[in-house]
């Protein structure tokens, strides 16, 4: 059989904090982080270096705590703890599955994970572990895509993988709007003009900018290994 080839040699993979609840409606569902932890463990087989970004919305989003009337840099903050909790259970999942983990923490927390170190976390790479990232930045105001992108650049990914709960980018929220069609592609500009929430403006710049990458598509099974296959997947916004 002819050997398969991954198209990426470095990956950053955002996963949502959604992507943990399975069919619950709050929380961490352990057997979907199972599920999870089983397909990174495929993808890193293949020899791919790969960095996963957790958010933490199954637990707690700040924005939520904002418009309850909370502090915002409070709620923010309950938030990134919420990724910790995330990569937390992350880490445990992949380790049951055989696959040498790193996690990092942007607010140190030294009892479960390693602070960022930027040369660390690349020789960690190197050396086939996979890495997640939790905390985002370490600081209120900036999104977990807008810490994934920062990742990103810093580690030299050639590629973000975002896995949401739709398969790509469309010209409306296909949850609401039955009319919305999907993109196969499309450019960055052209994702901020039209004002589409797939990431946040932030996030899209600096890719942009930089020119990495992005593939949205849905986090069903076998997806991420479409993806960083080079198959077609999702939308790709370049």
């Amino acid at each position: 059989m002819p050997q398969i080839k991954p198209a990426y040699k470095r990956i950053l993979l955002k996963l949502s904090g959604e992507s943990f609840l399975g069919n619950s409606s709050y929380g961490i569902d352990l057997e979907t982080a199972k599920s999870i932890a089983q397909e990174m463990k495929e993808i890193n087989g293949l020899g791919v270096q790969v960095a996963i970004m957790i958010g933490g919305g199954n637990i707690f989003r700040g924005v939520f705590g904002t418009e309850a009337g909370m502090d915002r840099v409070s709620a923010d903050y309950m938030g990134l703890l919420a990724t910790i909790m995330n990569g937390i259970a992350l880490q445990d999942a992949l380790e049951k599955e055989g696959v040498d983990t790193r996690h990092i923490s942007a607010i140190e927390i030294k009892s479960v994970a390693e602070p960022f170190i930027r040369r660390r976390v690349i020789r960690h790479l190197g050396k086939g572990r996979i890495v997640i990232f939790s905390a985002g930045i370490g600081s209120p105001y900036f999104t977990t895509d807008t810490a994934a992108a920062l990742r990103a650049l810093e580690i030299k990914a050639e590629v973000i993988l975002k896995a949401t709960k739709v398969d790509g980018v469309y010209t409306a929220d296909p949850m609401v709007d039955k009319t919305a069609k999907k993109f196969s592609s499309i450019r960055y500009l052209d994702l901020i003009k039209k004002g589409l929430k797939v990431m946040d403006t932030t996030a899209v710049s600096l890719c942009k900018d930089n020119e990495v990458p992005i593939i949205v598509f849905n986090l069903k099974k076998g997806n991420i290994k479409k993806a960083v296959l080079g198959q077609k997947v999702g939308t790709r916004v370049y």
